[in-house]
């Protein structure tokens, strides 16, 4: 069964920060990206203040629950997480389907060096790497990879 995805408002605000924070978790524990520099009640006022008043919130629902959120900021993925339990089942694929729906002149989004799965979802749907650095602009001082978007041209139209 598919994912149903909406647009998020306040009242998911909660649900969406817990979901961020439960794959957030696994994903330090699978050592996939580094220790986040926020605690908790942080991220939660952070999703309940700037990312619902700032950014676009999307989320994905199943029998009831949040199992995806997808935050758009400009033209950035400013984050793209699924219930850690529910991976592989096409819920980020239909939240990035979303994302370049929503953004058709396409997309940049960031992803630590050490997130390989991350970045091979991502190549998988036509990202490509831009530039790497040694993390001294992030937050967690870690290494990371910039990714960009560009939808291919359609047919007849001449590239610029």
């Amino acid at each position: 069964m598919k994912p149903a995805i909406r647009r998020g408002g306040a009242e998911d605000a909660r649900a969406a920060a817990d979901l961020y924070l439960r794959a957030r978790d696994a994903a330090l524990r699978a050592g996939s990206i580094p220790a986040g520099v926020h605690h908790d009640d942080d991220v939660r006022g952070y999703f309940a203040s700037h990312i619902v008043e700032n950014c676009e919130l999307w989320v994905a629902e199943q029998d009831g629950a949040l199992v995806g959120i997808l935050v758009l900021d400009g033209e950035f993925v400013d984050q793209l997480y699924v219930d850690p339990g529910l991976t592989g089942r096409g819920i980020g694929s239909a939240l990035l389907a979303v994302a370049k729906r929503e953004r058709p002149e396409g997309l940049q989004l960031w992803t630590f060096q050490t997130n390989t799965g991350a970045q091979r979802f991502y190549e998988r749907h036509s990202f490509v790497e831009v530039r790497r650095t040694d993390g001294r602009d992030n937050e967690e001082r870690a290494p990371d990879v910039l990714y960009e978007y560009r939808p291919p041209a359609s047919a007849g139209q001449i590239p610029s």
